[in-house]
């Protein structure tokens, strides 16, 4: 369906494809928030960058972010867990070496026992620790601790928030 439709005097219209071609794009990345019983936040510390993280990753072409939130937490911690329900979204622009915006989907990935037997994978992580919630800051970077109270509220109201960049 390319050219003039009848009756309209446009040529200027394109093809599907070229058209979806020239959209903007945006990156996106998933998470879960894994606690214990006492309600310490499960991080991981990745060996490419100086804070720690949430476990999770990049969502692959056309994988839905539950999906890819269930394959990185079986990559990185060598468990399976379901992705539970969407507790964060987020956005944050394209800076630095990012060229393009990412959205951020943080699901529930339950409460673990803290003697669960993780299997780090050391490629790209060099430890885990569950950490007191609290006292969360420390230890990341602020854009993702900002993460962190909201996610625990949205956990416990059993609603979703989108935490916009402050």
């Amino acid at each position: 369906m390319s050219g003039t439709p009848a009756g309209t005097g446009r040529t200027d219209l394109v093809e599907p494809e070229q058209w979806y071609a020239q959209l903007p794009t945006t990156y996106a990345a998933t998470g879960a928030l894994i606690t214990d019983p006492v309600g310490n936040v499960l991080l991981v510390k990745p060996n490419y960058r100086d804070h720690w993280a949430l476990p999770g990753g990049i969502v692959d072409h056309n994988e839905p972010p539950e999906a890819a939130c269930a394959r990185e937490i079986s990559e990185e911690l060598g468990i399976s867990l379901p992705a539970g329900r969407l507790l964060i979204i987020d956005w944050a622009p394209a800076y630095a070496r990012r060229p393009r915006p990412i959205t951020y989907f943080l699901f529930d990935g339950g409460v673990i026992d803290p003697e669960t037997s993780i299997r780090l994978q050391y490629a790209e992580l060099d430890e885990y620790a569950f950490a007191d919630p609290g006292r969360i800051g420390v230890h990341l970077d602020p854009h993702t601790a900002a993460r962190i109270p909201a996610a625990l509220a949205a956990r416990a109201d059993g609603t979703t928030i989108y935490l916009p960049q402050a």
